[in-house]
């Protein structure tokens, strides 16, 4: 039997999960700082509630499950896993009539892409979704972006530059150039920006039958060194949507400021077109700096979503990290530091009378401090060693001395200070250096 994983697919051991949880961590209190709240939705869908959300290019990636029976047989599909979480978090609000708005959720979960496997990019990865739903107030996209720039921050990726551009300005410029009826062609190709360049973009475009002068007429708006909201508003000021959409992208970086995010942060970029075609408003993209890695975060507003279940639109924005690429980033950076699931590791001097390291790890557990008790009596340089390659920050000695004395010696290993302490005194002293 092969015992491989499945391409795109991972493992993950104590030490990575432990790095994992702690940012899922931050990021929770992130979003409740937020005002967000938690939401929760099944793994998989029924099939159509998923197809048609996504594009051409996206349903093409959705993990499809062979129906039961007969038609299994005959390879149909009714169910699917889930694709990313906003789509489901349509289908809830649609099902949820009694849900007071606006509404502001957060929902942290695995998602399933049938793509190409490579650096940062997974068939399972997790992504972490914030959504606020009720409101068209420029104030939701700034709430959006001020937490995700502030949730970086807290990984330690606070120089992320969020690419913000407007869906309505990309259909402006379809019709500017006259292939309004080819727009989700042209915004596929400009989406690839990023992994093809400027040449790939413009040889796509030709070989999908695009004039020269559509080509050339949309590096006029795309590029430049003048603000690119004065070059869009100039070029595409014979579209109606233009003003308004300019307007908002103006509004919305004013508002982010204010709630905290760095003007160096936030970047008004043409080019982000975002491939998803729910998106009815502004959108952005986060990019670390140097990383040589596709987006960390990425949203935008769609108002039209909820309406397709429903058959009222709601207005929504959104905003979802990719858990995975940072996890990769981190490593990369060397942000993720060794992590154990309790502090203390208490070891064992006799295995005829384990007893007394029983009683001192029940005293540190009973105050609310986690201890590992060490299983056996081994040599003492053997479960020190054992604690230095588990990371763990504290050792708690207990030997016949310390048993007979009823103290502890505690060990730092960040230190290699050690102290023979009663066994409150030895607690008081890991409670206060954890509380640093």
């Amino acid at each position: 039997m092969d015992v491989n994983r499945a391409r795109g697919a991972r493992d993950f051991l104590p030490p990575q999960m432990h790095e994992r949880q702690g940012v899922l961590d931050a990021i929770r209190a992130t979003f409740e700082e937020h005002g967000f709240e938690p939401l929760d939705t099944p793994a998989f869908e029924r099939i159509e509630v998923l197809t048609g959300k996504y594009g051409d290019e996206g349903d093409k990636l959705i993990f499809k499950i062979l129906a039961r029976g007969e038609a299994g047989e005959r390879g149909e599909c009714d169910l699917a896993l889930r694709y990313d979480l906003t789509v489901p978090l349509a289908r809830v609000v649609a099902m949820h009539g009694e849900l007071r708005m606006p509404f502001k959720r957060y929902h942290m979960g695995p998602v399933w892409r049938a793509d190409r496997p490579a650096r940062g990019r997974f068939r399972e990865f997790w992504q972490c979704d914030g959504d606020i739903l009720g409101t068209t107030e420029p104030t939701a996209e700034a709430e959006c972006l001020a937490f995700a720039w502030r949730a970086l921050d807290r990984m330690g990726f606070g120089d992320v530059v969020l690419r913000i551009n407007d869906r309505r300005l990309l259909k402006a410029l379809a019709c500017h150039l006259g292939v309004e009826d080819r727009e989700g062609e042209l915004l596929i190709a400009v989406d690839k920006l990023d992994k093809i360049g400027r040449d790939g973009v413009s040889a796509e475009l030709e070989g999908r039958g695009f004039g020269a002068g559509v080509v050339s007429g949309l590096w006029e708006v795309l590029e430049g060194d003048d603000d690119p909201l004065e070059r869009m508003g100039r070029v595409l000021a014979d579209q109606p949507a233009t003003a308004g959409a300019v307007a908002t992208l103006r509004e919305v970086v004013r508002r982010a400021e204010l709630l905290g995010v760095p003007s160096t942060s936030l970047s008004i970029d043409p080019t982000i077109a975002r491939g998803l075609d729910y998106y009815t408003g502004p959108i952005w993209e986060g990019v670390i700096p140097g990383a040589n890695m596709g987006s960390v975060c990425s949203g935008g507003r769609y108002d039209g979503l909820v309406g397709m279940f429903s058959g009222q639109d709601v207005p929504a924005v959104g905003i979802s990290l990719g858990l995975d690429r940072l996890m990769v980033l981190r490593e990369e950076r060397g942000l993720a530091p060794k992590a154990t699931s309790a502090p203390v590791l208490v070891t064992i001097y006799d295995s005829e009378n384990p007893d007394p390291s029983i009683r001192v790890a029940r005293a540190f557990r009973e105050a609310g401090i986690g201890a590992d008790l060490f299983p056996d009596a081994r040599k003492l340089k053997a479960q020190l060693k054992y604690a230095d390659q588990r990371g763990y920050p504290w050792i708690a000695i207990v030997g016949p001395r310390e048993s007979e004395a009823g103290t502890v010696q505690i060990k730092e290993a960040a230190t290699r200070a050690q102290h023979d302490l009663p066994v409150a005194d030895a607690i008081a002293t890991v409670r206060a250096s954890l509380a640093r």
